[in-house]
């Protein structure tokens, strides 16, 4: 129960929000801070103080600095689109919701220098119009991105389905503004490709979930648009033959490669139950599938000459079994749409474990192999699908429960043993238990148990210096 002088204390600390920002925008009915409390895949849910949402980073130094003043946590969020309860306050309602949904300028674009600068606040989707306004490509692409945020792709260092070519949102990024834990303002705002003048703090704070301080705007890089894309899916007997696959494309088509997602037929067979208007793209079922994407600056008459070629050498070599190149850009359309609804079939099909691991290349076949083994003996019948950004290494590694299983009961017996052998199948690989989606509330366990205590010390260090007083989204990404 929270004590009369607490309360006072809180009650302070709101008013004083409310004379900063306006009473308009510091939301404390519960009515108006529902939407704010609870994490997209609603998983968890917390209480808040109030949410706060300024419009501007002075004004976010402001309340930082009332917050530490009335020492109150806050909990950045973007447009809570995050997996790993990263933006979610807990249950506590003493903790306050900094909302940067208002910080939605985009303050520049320099065509020239291949770079626009926006707000924390800024909608994906909306960086790349503009982007592509002035003739130019933000390649971060995920299936969000109609509703997350720039600031939130940074706080993660989202992935998305580009990966392969131009990297995670951090290579995306060449300069940050930082509102610090002590509500100072940086000013990192510079578009250099080159500046070697000491530690690199940006990189800092890129990744940290809010943990180390927020970040209000960023220097994003743009590349040319492409003259054309091209988009097939190829079908293959094992994951094996994917990586074989794989390394042919590299040598054919180079930096042109901008895609390459995995797919077992499990997959793809589960989009069509639940969406049937999306019918399997092959006359028979094949073990695997991989969707392909080629970005090429000269025509798309070299793109199509070149994947021609590409498909010839991989059916004589046995590596593919059969392929489909999309004629147009709704067929290409209609292959991306086969795969991203392939996590809105599993939410139809019912509850599931979720996985999003990291592993080296290399290593992908055996470790589908070696863990799908392990959880079939584990849980007889357990549906493994399994997807994602093969060219990366980042899989989507989920569980189904067994067919007529009721799904509730599956995950309360099996979710932290199958967990285990996941992300002990990871470690053995020497992956990540946490690819693009971050830590979040929900892995800090994990990574405290896999990391190793000298990784473990060094993050406790950096956060220790600079949120001394673990006012900067306590409770995730660090214990």
């Amino acid at each position: 129960m929270t004590q009369p002088a607490e309360a006072s204390r809180h009650h302070t600390f709101v008013d004083a929000c409310r004379a900063t920002i306006g009473a308009a925008h510091v939301l404390t009915d519960p009515h108006d801070t529902a939407p704010y409390v609870t994490d997209w895949r609603r998983r968890y849910t917390g209480a808040t103080l109030a949410v706060l949402c300024p419009s501007s980073a002075g004004e976010v130094a402001a309340l930082v600095r009332l917050a530490v003043e009335h020492h109150i946590v806050i909990v950045p969020q973007g447009g809570n689109t995050g997996l790993a309860g990263g933006a979610t306050p807990d249950s506590s309602g003493e903790q306050a919701v900094l909302s940067l949904k208002r910080l939605n300028r985009i303050r520049d674009i320099d065509p020239h220098n291949n770079t626009i600068t926006v707000e924390a606040g800024v909608v994906l989707a909306d960086v790349q119009a503009r982007a592509q306004e002035a003739g130019r490509l933000f390649p971060l692409s995920l299936a969000a991105e109609g509703s997350c945020t720039i600031g939130g792709n940074l706080a993660t260092n989202a992935g998305g389905t580009g990966v392969l070519r131009y990297g995670n949102t951090r290579e995306l990024c060449l300069g940050l503004e930082i509102v610090t834990a002590q509500g100072e303002l940086w000013d990192g705002l510079r578009g250099l490709r080159k500046d070697n003048t000491g530690y690199d703090l940006r990189d800092l704070f890129i990744g940290a979930e809010g943990t180390l301080g927020i970040i209000t705007a960023a220097v994003m890089k743009l590349h040319p648009q492409p003259a054309a894309r091209v988009t097939a899916l190829a079908a293959l007997a094992s994951p094996h033959a994917a990586l074989e696959f794989l390394a042919l494309t590299q040598r054919f088509a180079g930096p042109l490669l901008t895609g390459f997602e995995l797919m077992s037929d499990f997959c793809l067979k589960l989009v069509g139950k639940h969406f049937p208007q999306m019918r399997y793209p092959f006359a028979e079922s094949h073990a695997q599938a991989v969707l392909l994407e080629l970005s090429d600056s000269e025509s798309e008459e070299h793109a199509r000459a070149l994947f021609e070629r590409l498909m010839e050498h991989a059916l004589e070599e046995g590596l593919v079994e059969d392929a489909v190149v999309a004629e147009n850009i709704a067929q290409s359309r209609a292959f991306w749409n086969l795969r991203e609804h392939i996590p809105l079939a599993q939410a139809e099909e019912g509850l599931n474990l979720k996985h999003d691991i990291a592993v080296p290349v290399s290593r992908i076949g055996h470790f589908i192999d070696e863990t799908g083994a392990a959880i079939a003996e584990h849980v007889p019948g357990a549906r493994m699908v399994t997807f994602g950004h093969l060219g990366d290494g980042n899989l989507h590694y989920n569980v189904q429960a067994p067919e007529g299983v009721d799904a509730k009961a599956f995950l309360t017996q099996y979710q932290t043993s199958i967990a285990r052998i996941v992300y002990d199948s990871v470690h053995r690989h020497r992956g990540s238990i946490s690819a693009e989606h971050g830590l979040g509330q929900l892995k800090i366990d994990e990574a405290m148990h896999y990391k190793q205590p000298v990784e473990v010390q060094l993050m406790r260090t950096l956060k220790a210096a600079l949120d001394p007083l673990n006012l900067m989204n306590a409770g995730k990404v660090i214990r």
